[in-house]
């Protein structure tokens, strides 16, 4: 059990690591080296794991364990590439942590920091495929209490680039969800946008549904 004292050295330690590297450098030091490392063996611990379920059982645990490094990035941080921060960023979307993990992409995507290799997407694609296919599982399984995340997530990326299908996916996603909510006119603009990007979006009969529901209103 770590102690007051420890983690206060710890946070320095993590605080000091963030404010010495720079946008285009990566993190150096014992500091990051020893959370690198921690990283490392978290990383084997679930690869042995052939359990989706269990595994994010496993990430849910281990999360708590980075806190003091992720507020000491945030805090102190001046832009350098950190694997640690990015990776947790990840790992709290799996684990439908969605406001951590938007609080980190926000200073991830300030920075222009880059995801680790494995996962083969730009910041901006990957946190709006996940966030918005979690969504829409959620919807599909009789709910997703998210909307606000869902409109947060897209105010953060608007600007950014990223393939139009993807795009098209967090649309159709806020869509529904507005749909839910009973949100309809926001519903039906967003489900439009949807199939603006991507004719294939999946969205055609929910927009029908949304566009008889409200013509009904009106009448």
């Amino acid at each position: 059990m770590i102690t007051p004292a420890q983690r206060r050295v710890l946070q320095v330690r993590a605080a000091k690591a963030a404010s010495e590297a720079g946008h285009g450098e990566t993190l150096s030091g014992s500091a990051y080296e020893l959370m690198l490392a921690k990283l490392a063996t978290d990383k084997r611990r679930l690869k042995e794991i052939q359990s989706i379920e269990r595994k994010i059982d496993v990430k849910r645990e281990i999360l708590p364990e980075y806190d003091d490094w992720v507020v000491s990035a945030l805090d102190a941080g001046r832009g350098g590439q950190d694997d640690v921060l990015t990776t947790v960023m990840i790992w709290c979307i799996d684990v439908g942590q969605y406001g951590p993990a938007l609080d980190i992409a926000e200073y991830v995507l300030e920075h222009g920091l880059t995801l680790p290799d494995q996962y083969e997407r730009d910041v901006q694609t990957a946190i709006v495929d996940e966030i918005s296919d979690a969504a829409l599982a959620g919807l599909r399984g009789g709910g997703f209490d998210g909307l606000e995340v869902l409109l947060r997530l897209e105010k953060l990326t608007q600007s950014l680039d990223m393939p139009d299908p993807a795009r098209a996916k967090l649309h159709k996603a806020i869509g529904l969800c507005a749909k839910a909510a009973g949100l309809l006119p926001e519903a039906k603009v967003h489900l439009e946008r949807a199939l603006q990007l991507h004719d294939a979006a999946g969205c055609k009969r929910d927009l029908a549904e949304i566009e008889r529901l409200i013509k009904k209103q009106e009448a």
